[in-house]
């Protein structure tokens, strides 16, 4: 089953690249024409399984979350952390590249030196600290589940992959 493509596409890519090949080749050389052929078979199997890979890659790392990002930054929900936390990192990559959209405060100095004057006077303590618009905070790592529940924007749906 072909998740993205179609599989009458690709048949007909890989018969006319027989055919190409065919054409290029003389009768005689039979075994040469199907060792070619089996080869750009591969080729072409190899090129479309990379293409499948990186969209689906892209997609859960692309603009998916975009809507729920901006929905919280409307919201005025923001998150304090540091470049060297990991807990941080986990929260970030759980948007993707939607990151982009979020209201973030970086807390730390350079070299772990200290905390900004922002995150001193916002009392920060710990990260990451989710701080949303009525003051209210959490001091750990959410899910989106969560930020979602908590905030009322609606997290996209997002198709489950068939294997």
């Amino acid at each position: 089953m072909f998740l993205y493509g179609c599989r009458v596409c690709f048949d007909r890519v890989v018969v006319l690249n027989c055919l190409y090949l065919f054409v290029l080749k003389n009768m005689k050389e039979s075994r040469s024409f199907i060792i070619l052929c089996i080869l750009s078979i591969i080729v072409i199997v190899g090129l479309v399984s990379f293409a499948v890979i990186q969209n689906r890659s892209s997609f859960r790392t692309g603009a998916l979350y975009d809507g729920f990002a901006q929905c919280l930054a409307d919201k005025g929900v923001k998150m304090y952390g540091a470049y060297w936390c990991s807990h941080c990192a986990n929260q970030k990559k759980l948007f993707g590249d939607s990151w982009k959209k979020m209201m973030y405060v970086e807390c730390s100095l350079s070299n772990k030196g200290g905390q900004t004057e922002e995150c001193k006077q916002a009392k920060i303590e710990g990260y990451p600290t989710w701080e949303f618009a009525d003051g209210s905070r959490i001091e750990q790592e959410v899910t989106l589940e969560e930020l979602s529940t908590r905030t009322s924007c609606p997290l996209p749906s997002v198709p489950t992959e068939t294997k």
